[in-house]
């Protein structure tokens, strides 16, 4: 069970009243989720119903652990999922308790009335910050607090910083969910600060330099994000860029701010602002890779970063190029991140003059054969004999595998050295161990992928080696993997028509070579030299004096075909590692008997367990109570879990516990952590800026003083308006999977009662005549190339008088198809003072695919009463349904639900459901028709056997004879053979 500290105590103390509601924000790392279980513990009861919501599938099961530990367990927490039936959800909600729902099934069984609104004690909502008006979760607390005024809400965040940006956020947030009072708990908080700073942990800070090739290769990845920058404030000065730089670009939230920016402009902008925008997200990665990644695994990153840029998906040459690729910083990077991986050198001449002998200075063995000569001690030879025995048969003749390590791994082999000694020591000194506490070493990193690598380099580590070569056998087992893949995409670019051909052009001499062949080669080599150009310069000369400057795409293409020619070259399995795994695994299974159950399979002492996880999010603190490690080492900074560590050795006050916190010096790491520690100090401070200035808002009823909204204009053309008593409320009926959209949410808003159904034809029914189709521009697109939307307008042309396509824009972004630059290209005025020539063949407009405008045209001539409505927000499509809705009849539930469904509710209990899709998938058989077939013929065999005249009675003449021709097609053509 959790220990509460004083200030957990104290925030208890604040919230846990159930006559009030509350805002809690709390930095990260300070036992949020052991907060909420135990207000959870305290609300367990029968007799009580707790909903809580937005919890992630993780967090439900975490948060079910930890009140199982605390003891609330009949029945503790439940799960409610898709899976679950409404007349089960009627129930669990009915027998009270701790229940975690998402907010799509909650809000359909309030709107449905299959849950007791009026008997839920409270709702406790948590990721607060991102609670928005077209949130799902605003309009829970809408529908909540309609029949509900006596319950409570409690809301919890640990994210201040998503809560500073816009005008008023905290107050929009309170807003939203009806709130009044707000408690702001930072690291700098009186009571956080006295309970954390009573015992602190031994924390042993080092500090790592980088090595001189990845200072290279760090200096000029910013170089490249600061002239990234710069060239978007300079092409964007409209807009207000002048915030953002290389310090908050180190974020991954970056992107987001900076696309949030462009949006109400992204359709003027072009493809070189998208294209620089995408470039910033690339180099931020860049630089957590270069800390994070070995050497091979970035320096094959980067390889296909050059081959995505310079090439598309379908193989032709890209267009829009990224501009940091094309500066010298780019160069230093792909050719150092090349250098720290392997070095090619240029392969040995043989001299063409008759009688002079060539003096190899690198063979060995004539060296050894001297110093026996001459009689020298054989600690030369030996050494060398080594060194050409450390030659693998994989490496390339010409390769010279540098294989550089990451220098926090010599760090880590020294941190766990001195805590193996601190261990004996300690056992040497001490009789008994100690009462509290294991001796388990828990090693923290970045992400699971830093984690995978850190253990490969523990479970292959040399101790015995020198520092900067302890892991020379994972890379090398690395560099070899890296050899086969770079051979693979090496042979797959060459074409099949040059594959035969080059072992035979390879094999001939020089002069067999005709001269109109030379001529044609030599002329293309001068082509491409001057076509090619080297990164920030101008384009490259032939000078026969001073070595060429090799473009790094040319140079990395060069090295795969090398790679690619001595692959084939040496047997197929040289590079495949699995024979050694199988080899192993076989050796394993024929000793399988001698071995010792224990000493290969049992359960590790703690003192020689070394645990290696990536942070994740408070699921950290289970694990620090789990294993109680008096040994943590932080592989990569990270300012949540130092706080956990605080909260763990303050809840643990007989344990001693080291902290070893490992970071690089004087880069973007070291900047990263002490930025995201600023930029939370500076959010909580605004924060409580907002507090002690904000107006709370005053909530009222929206349904009070409005009597006169049940007399209703039915029709002015009765004797100048007839006004009727309406006794139903005006409503819209709404499809169950359009409760992803936020337009349901904003139609309960503005004063619409929200029925959902599940409907077959249409998403929104606003008149028993008017049917809405809604489509957003990606569903739009995916919906005419799928087919999918010919026959939903179909299906509304067929049951509606009214049918409507709606097509809904995003808000605060571009209200457009199509973006400027599409539209140029087709109006641009031609540049060249003479017409351009006729082209006979079909120009670039003919062979693209059909626009989605041209599209539309051609579903308006198939469905001429169709009308499309456009836009350009949600809240537009809101003030555009209450219009269309006025002086109109309210629509019919039942009997929406059962337009376009079987009217017999048993008509397909016993249909097969395949065979039911095989015969959709038929030519001539249509939804409006399918029922109507399933009724003449009992299975597809039975349709299959009909004669033509059959199927044309059933189906139609032009339907049948398409149907029955596909069906004995291929009779056809074996009868013809």
């Amino acid at each position: 069970m959790p220990i509460l500290l004083p200030f957990h105590k104290s925030i208890l103390e604040e919230i846990h009243d159930p006559a009030t509601s509350d805002l809690l924000i709390l930095a990260r790392g300070l036992g949020l989720r052991r907060t909420i279980c135990t207000l959870m513990q305290i609300y367990d009861s029968k007799q009580s119903l707790i909903l809580l919501l937005n919890a992630s599938p993780e967090e439900e099961i975490a948060i079910g652990d930890e009140l199982g530990i605390m003891g609330c367990r009949r029945p503790g927490l439940r799960i409610v999922g898709y899976e679950m039936g409404k007349r089960d959800r009627q129930d669990l909600y009915k027998n009270g308790g701790l229940i975690s729902v998402t907010s799509r099934i909650l809000i359909v069984d309030m709107l449905q009335s299959d849950i007791p609104t009026e008997l839920i004690t409270g709702l406790i909502v948590l990721r607060a910050e991102k609670v928005t008006a077209l949130s799902l979760e605003a309009f829970i607390v809408r529908l909540y607090r309609e029949k509900n005024k006596t319950g409570f809400l409690k809301a919890f965040s640990d994210q201040p910083e998503h809560i500073t940006s816009g005008m008023s956020p905290l107050k929009n947030i309170m807003k939203e969910l009806q709130l009044r009072r707000v408690h702001i708990y930072p690291r700098f908080h009186e009571d956080v600060k006295n309970t954390l700073e009573t015992r602190k942990a031994d924390v042993i800070e080092l500090y790592q330099r980088l090595t001189e090739p990845m200072e290279a290769i760090h200096h000029a990845i910013v170089q490249c994000m600061t002239i990234t920058l710069s060239e978007l404030k300079r092409s964007n000065k409209t807009l207000e860029l002048d915030d953002l730089n290389v310090e908050s670009a180190y974020f991954r939230s970056f992107d987001a701010v900076v696309r949030r920016q462009l949006d109400p402009v992204w359709h003027k902008v072009g493809p070189r602002t998208k294209q620089l925008v995408g470039d910033l997200a690339t180099l931020r990665r860049l630089l957590t890779y270069l800390l994070s990644y070995d050497p091979l695994a970035f320096h094959a990153y980067l390889e296909t970063l050059v081959a995505s840029n310079t090439t598309t998906v379908t193989g032709a040459a890209k267009q829009h190029q990224s501009p940091w690729m094309l500066t010298d910083a780019a160069n230093i990077i792909f050719s150092t991140a090349k250098q720290r991986c392997y070095v090619l050198t240029a392969s040995k001449p043989t001299s063409s003059v008759p009688g002079r002998q060539v003096i190899d200075v690198d063979n060995e063995d004539a060296w050894a054969a001297l110093d026996e000569a001459h009689g020298s001690t054989g600690s030369n030879s030996r050494d060398s004999g080594k060194k050409k025995e450390d030659k693998k048969p994989w490496v390339p003749d010409n390769m010279s595998p540098v294989l550089e390590e990451l220098p926090k791994w010599d760090l880590l082999a020294d941190v766990l050295q001195e805590i193996e000694e601190e261990l004996m020591r300690q056992e040497a000194v001490s009789t008994r161990p100690p009462t509290r506490g294991t001796n388990t070493v828990l090693v923290m990193t970045s992400s699971p992928r830093s984690s995978t690598l850190v253990s490969e380099f523990l479970g292959e580590m040399d101790g015995t080696a020198p520092k900067g070569s302890r892991g020379r056998s994972m890379m090398e087992r690395k560099l070899r993997t890296y050899l086969y893949w770079k051979g693979q995409n090496a042979r797959q670019k060459q074409p099949p028509r040059f594959s035969a051909l080059q072992p035979q052009a390879s094999s001939q001499p020089e002069g067999e070579i005709s001269e109109a062949l030379k001529r044609k080669d030599k002329t293309r080599q001068e082509r491409s030299a001057n076509r090619r150009r080297v990164r920030g310069g101008a384009p490259m000369t032939v000078a026969p004096s001073k070595p060429a400057v090799v473009d790094p795409k040319v140079e990395s293409r060069d090295d795969g075909d090398d790679i690619a020619a001595f692959i084939a070259s040496q047997p197929s399995d040289l590079l495949v590692s699995s024979d050694a795994d199988a080899l192993l695994f076989e050796t394993l299974l024929s000793s399988e008997a001698e071995i010792d159950f224990d000493t290969h399979y049992g359960l590790l002492a703690p003192s020689q367990m070394v645990v290696v996880r990536a942070y994740t999010d408070d699921t950290d603190d289970q694990i620090l109570a789990e294993l109680q490690p008096r040994f943590i080492v932080m592989f990569e900074p990270n300012l949540d879990f130092v706080r956990r560590i605080e909260v763990y050795r303050n809840s643990n006050p007989g344990m001693g516990v080291r902290v070893y916190f490992m970071v690089y010096q004087l880069c973007c790491e070291e900047h990263k952590y002490l930025a995201g520690l600023r930029r939370e100090k500076e959010s909580f401070e605004k924060l409580i800026k907002e507090r002690g200035s904000m107006l709370l808002p005053i909530f009222e009823d929206k349904h009070a003083g409005k009597s006169d909204a049940v007399i209703k204009t039915i029709s002015t053309r009765l004797a100048g308006g007839r006004k009727e008593l309406n006794t139903v409320p005006s409503q819209v009926i709404v499809d169950m999977r359009e409760f992803r959209s936020t337009l349901p949410s904003l139609l309960h808003a503005s004063d619409l009662l929200v029925i959902p159904a599940t409907l077959t034809v249409g998403d929104y029914i606003l008149t028993p005549d008017m049917c809405v189709e809604r489509k957003s521009i990606p569903d739009l697109v995916a919906s005419f190339n799928s087919g999918r939307l010919y026959t939903q307008c179909e299906l509304m042309s067929v049951h509606y008088k009214q049918p409507i396509l709606l097509i809904e824009f995003e808000e605060n972004k571009s209200f457009s198809l199509e973006t400027v630059a599409e539209s140029a290209k087709s109006y641009a005025k031609p540049t060249s003072k003479y017409p351009a020539k006729k082209s006979t063949g079909p120009t670039d407009s003919d062979r693209a695919p059909p626009s989605i405008q041209s599209k539309l045209v051609l579903l308006m001539l198939h469905f001429p009463r169709v009308r499309i409505i456009w836009s350009s927000s949600p809240y537009g499509t809101a003030d555009i349904f209450n219009d269309l809705k006025a002086n109109a009849f309210e629509p019919d539930p039942n009997r929406a639900i059962a337009i376009g469904a079987e009217e017999d509710t048993a008509a397909g209990a016993g249909i097969n459901a395949a065979a039911e899709e095989l015969l959709r998938c038929l030519p001539g058989v249509t939804a409006k028709n399918v029922k109507y077939v399933m009724n003449k013929v009992r299975s597809v065999r039975e349709l299959c056997e009909l004669d033509r005249k059959g199927v044309q009675d059933i189906l139609g003449v032009e339907p049948g004879n398409a149907c029955y021709d596909f069906m004995h097609r291929g009779e056809r053509k074996t009868g013809s053979l």
